[in-house]
């Protein structure tokens, strides 16, 4: 879902935005259904046009998902990807996909597929940089469709525009036609403005923005399987992936065998085990 500020935020705007229209005066002027049908339909019949219909519907589904999921911060990433190469130095590599709350994410619990079945690091590095490539280009194409929309709707409002004046032109004799086309002329305008600078663009932003952090993890994630498979010690691996965080999101230790064995519900009796007892076998620099 989208987050609580973001939500408080654009209801404030809107108000803002909406109190200029009531502040004008009436604001039944500014609503005229002609208007509103020549750039609504020519908008939307030139994006069927444009693009194919099964597009269109991935566009909708990209939009529906970018509002509705929450996206998981880097720092979870790291965090999980850490754990993760502690437990299969502790348990082995085929447990990596036992735990559902680890691999909650399909590119990562894709990755940790690919580590279980004995895949090579460059077989599993090609796979994961094939979809992350291709994930990219759905995710373009859908921003391309949006701005495509965005430049097309101040043409229709113009056009919507024309139809009145010629409207009103072709009754300059009669006072009732006139006054009925101007509005027609105004808000054609108007709404292929609105249309385009506070809805399509703003969608289109909102894809990118999505888009790049879905990158930014997904680029953690094969770091970090690339690291498990070659059994990177779990510290220098903790210090190569918070290089992808922020400053300020890089505090904390996050190799701790007590935090390891609570999180993985390690028993005592393992503890036990002479080479699971010493932290340095398995990689851990207390």
């Amino acid at each position: 879902m989208m987050e609580g500020k973001s939500i408080l935020g654009l209801v404030l705007c809107a108000l803002i935005f909406g109190a200029g229209f009531v502040i004008s005066g009436d604001v039944g002027q500014y609503f005229n259904l002609s208007a509103f049908l020549i750039v609504f339909g020519g908008c939307l019949g030139t994006a069927i046009a444009s693009f194919r219909m099964e597009r269109l519907v991935f566009v909708s589904k990209v939009l529906r998902n970018s509002y509705r999921t929450r996206m998981r911060e880097p720092a979870a990433i790291v965090e999980i990807l850490v754990d993760l190469s502690v437990k299969s130095r502790i348990r082995g590599l085929h447990t990596l996909v036992e735990d559902e709350r680890e691999t909650s994410i399909l590119f990562l619990r894709r990755a940790l597929g690919f580590v279980v079945d004995n895949y090579s690091r460059e077989q599993t590095t090609d796979i994961l940089n094939t979809e992350m490539y291709f994930f990219k280009q759905r995710r373009d194409e859908s921003e391309r469709v949006l701005r495509v929309m965005a430049d097309i709707c101040p043409a229709i409002g113009l056009a919507g525009s024309v139809v009145g004046l010629i409207g009103m032109l072709s009754g300059v004799n009669d006072t009732g036609v006139v006054l009925a086309t101007i509005p027609i002329a105004l808000t054609s305008t108007l709404y292929g403005v609105i249309l385009a600078n506070f809805v399509f663009l703003p969608l289109a932003a909102r894809i990118r923005e999505v888009t790049d952090h879905d990158l930014l993890l997904q680029k953690i994630i094969i770091e970090g399987v690339r690291a498990i498979q070659s059994e990177l010690n779990p510290r220098v691996l903790e210090v190569k992936l918070k290089s992808f965080l922020t400053p300020s999101a890089r505090e904390g230790q996050l190799v701790s065998l007590a935090r390891i064995k609570e999180r993985f519900q390690i028993q005592e009796r393992e503890e036990e085990a002479p080479r699971m007892a010493a932290p340095e076998e398995v990689g851990v620099a207390l």
